[in-house]
């Protein structure tokens, strides 16, 4: 009697336990019927995903995928389609962009429609017509580039009176590093003819007379950008109707993101009120992907310690990844800082101009002293020659002194004009190359035949050296100055083709798989998260996009032409293509 109790207990035991288990294990998704692509070399591709409370469960073969499955697990069909990790955004700007929803887009082809002067003023008259624009209300356009419109040159202070001589009005370079203003906004700024250039910044003049010709220079642009802002929204008028709109653009902002399939989004320097705008998304639960911060650390140096304690640690999806440094310009603006001169300088300047830094090496040094000592890492955007060799020297030196660790993973971000004798010394640093890697296929001509010149031109974004050299390397979009749109720059990375046709620096060019690569598992550990994201493996976060076509297999010129169809976060659809 009493081993049939025993025996009675033990089986129901055993049964409750094997149910108990079963229960645990039990998918609440599970995908297959298409290409999925992992980015881990030792199975880089699987049959079926197993997804369980936001996280990946296996990834294997679809039949031991089943044996996950009940009646409550949700099976998604592929169709053929390709699935991979979320895509990471190793560097962009999402409260620029955010600042720049009620803009004017100035923006040329491919993703806009501004391709001349002509087209400028005319958008924006249509606009202050269209929405009846009161006669002395400032006007923001954004997204102009002199480097694609037909002129090939900024407009100027009498072209843009010409729109208007009431509204004052400032039209933001592609490259967010140089602005143009009318007449009535250099009045509303307080700029006047006698103004001397700020320190990293310059302000421009007509050759012939002398005078300001309304081009703004680095910080001669961000410091009017920051007074404008001031003027029109002054802090004590501040409510919070402000705060719901800046809010509403924040989440718009967002959206596109996931829209072209972004899991983790960065905001590579963040400004001013942004900080606080970010802590209040992530505050009220809009933040969808989660959001790496940047604050510039020159803007941000007062609050250092207060900041401290948000590192690498995610508060309700919102993170502070380290802090950013702007070293230098645009190469296709014509700012960065270079050590041989132009190929064709700017309208203004002498034959020689190498554009100019925006630090001081001591400056530099100091600065990112403090990072290091705290262990907190930095991005560095270095675009010339000169600004890279510049932040070389610097890390060199504080690695000597024990102060740089290669564990911090400091960034150079955009390495555009780099040089072959750089590709040994940032590896030999221990610091993250991320390329800019669009500029190939969207300025590549402007660098070969007005910027660079060949030689210089076909060793911009050199991933490949890079690789070869064994360094890990990302890739970036850097939106709003493209739209957040990672597929173009595997597109520019793998062909290495211009606008008009021309490959340059074919010896640059790399495969589909190290491009993926680059803005996923690559992404994940610059951003000291390669144990939670960046491939599809058991135990990580269930961050997937799902693309119409697998870009292993696609003709590489067809991969700019890819779309995202959904993105996924944790486990859940966050966006579909309608």
């Amino acid at each position: 009697m009493n081993i049939k109790k025993i025996t009675l207990a033990f089986v129901l035991a055993f049964v409750f336990s094997c149910k108990h288990t079963q229960n645990q294990l039990t998918a609440d998704a599970i995908y297959y019927g298409g290409p999925i692509l992992t980015m881990e070399d030792d199975v880089p591709s699987v049959e079926a995903l197993v997804i369980k409370d936001g996280k990946i469960l296996y990834t294997g073969t679809q039949s031991e995928a089943e044996k996950y499955t009940d009646n409550n697990t949700v099976k998604h069909h592929l169709q053929g389609k390709t699935l991979l990790p979320g895509f990471i955004d190793a560097h962009g700007h999402l409260t620029s962009k955010a600042g720049m929803e009620m803009a004017i887009d100035l923006s040329p082809s491919p993703y806009g429609t501004v391709n001349s002067i002509p087209d400028l003023q005319q958008t924006l008259k249509k606009y202050i017509t269209d929405y009846k624009i009161p006669a002395e209300q400032p006007l923001i356009g954004n997204g102009y580039d002199d480097a694609i419109m037909i002129e090939h040159k900024h407009p100027t202070r009498d072209e843009l009176d010409a729109v208007s001589t009431t509204n004052p009005i400032i039209v933001l370079h592609a490259s967010g590093h140089a602005s143009v203003v009318n007449t009535a906004m250099l009045r509303l700024l307080g700029i006047n003819e006698d103004v001397k250039d700020p320190e990293g910044g310059h302000y421009g003049r007509d050759k012939n007379t002398g005078k300001l010709n309304g081009k703004l220079e680095e910080n001669a642009n961000f410091s009017a950008l920051l007074v404008l802002m001031k003027k029109i929204a002054p802090e004590k008028e501040r409510d919070k109707k402000d705060s719901t709109q800046a809010l509403k653009n924040l989440m718009k902002a967002q959206e596109e993101w996931l829209s072209y399939g972004q899991t983790t989004i960065c905001d590579g320097r963040t400004m001013g009120e942004n900080v606080a705008l970010l802590k209040e998304a992530a505050a009220k639960d809009l933040l969808i992907a989660d959001v790496i911060y940047f604050p510039d650390f020159e803007n941000f140096k007062s609050e250092f310690e207060n900041l401290k304690p948000d590192y690498m640690r995610y508060h309700k999806r919102l993170k502070l990844g380290g802090f950013k440094f702007s070293d230098d310009g645009s190469p296709q603006g014509k700012t960065a800082w270079l050590t041989i001169p132009y190929l064709i300088p700017p309208e203004g300047q002498t034959k020689d101009y190498k554009g100019f830094p925006i630090f001081t090496d001591d400056v530099l040094y100091a600065d990112l002293k403090t990072l290091f000592e705290n262990n907190i890492t930095a991005q560095l955007h270095v675009n010339g020659d000169a600004a890279i060799d510049q932040a070389i020297r610097v890390i060199q030196k504080l690695k000597d002194e024990g102060i740089y660790k290669p564990e911090l993973r400091a960034t150079l971000i955009h390495v555009q004009n780099s040089r072959p004798d750089h590709i040994q010394k940032i590896k030999n640093l221990g610091v993250i190359p991320s390329y800019f890697s669009s500029h190939v296929y969207l300025w590549g001509d402007w660098h070969l035949t007005s910027v660079f010149g060949p030689e210089r031109a076909a060793f911009i974004s050199p991933a490949n050296s890079a690789k070869k050299a064994g360094i890990l390397f990302t890739m970036h979009h850097d939106a709003p100055v493209t739209p957040p749109d990672l597929l173009t720059g595997i597109y520019a990375a793998v062909n290495r083709k211009t606008r008009s046709g021309k490959i340059l620096g074919p010896d640059e060019r790399i495969t589909p798989l190290d491009a993926l690569k680059a803005i996923t598992i690559n992404a994940a550990y610059q951003y000291h998260e390669e144990d939670r994201k960046g491939s599809l493996k058991a135990g990580k976060l269930a961050d997937m996009v799902i693309l119409d076509k697998n870009p292993l297999t696609i003709a590489p010129e067809n991969i700019k032409d890819i779309l995202v169809l959904e993105t996924i976060k944790e486990g859940k659809s966050v966006y579909k293509r309608k």
